[in-house]
């Protein structure tokens, strides 16, 4: 493993994506702390956030998209009341709990069938990854 630091620009951002596309891992900061992120629909890299954090495997994780076009295929609908809800609080810390749909791996949601989903400002659209806390405490 090589462990970078990078200022956020464009091209540490287009590092990180390469990187996720490619199952890696990356750290980045979110509202409140740094996040450990992986891409969501690949099992084995969503697996290396369980394994790098002491993370129970049934403790699932939350899929960060940035726009609710990127829902498709990460549930398996959207409920009316999710729609309300995402149109007053999305892109912020809301996160909603929905069915899961085919694309999202069966790691990132601990084996239920429901996965929690929020949207944040991410750079590079695309890229569905679920993150968590870098704090033991999550």
């Amino acid at each position: 493993m090589n462990t970078q630091v990078l200022p956020v620009n464009e091209e540490s951002i287009a590092l990180a994506a390469k990187l996720l596309q490619q199952g890696e891992l990356v750290a980045l900061p979110t509202e409140t702390v740094y996040g450990i992120a992986a891409d969501a629909r690949n099992g084995e890299a969503v697996k290396k956030i369980f394994e790098a954090k002491g993370r129970p495997q049934d403790n699932p994780l939350i899929v960060h998209i940035c726009g609710m076009e990127m829902l498709h295929g990460i549930v398996s609908e959207v409920p009316e009341r999710a729609k309300k809800l995402a149109a007053a609080f999305w892109p912020g810390p809301l996160t909603m709990v929905m069915p899961r749909g085919p694309e999202v791996s069966e790691a990132t949601c601990a084996g239920l069938d429901t996965v929690g989903t929020r949207c944040r400002c991410i750079k590079r659209p695309g890229t569905v990854r679920p993150d968590v806390s870098a704090s033991l405490t999550v």
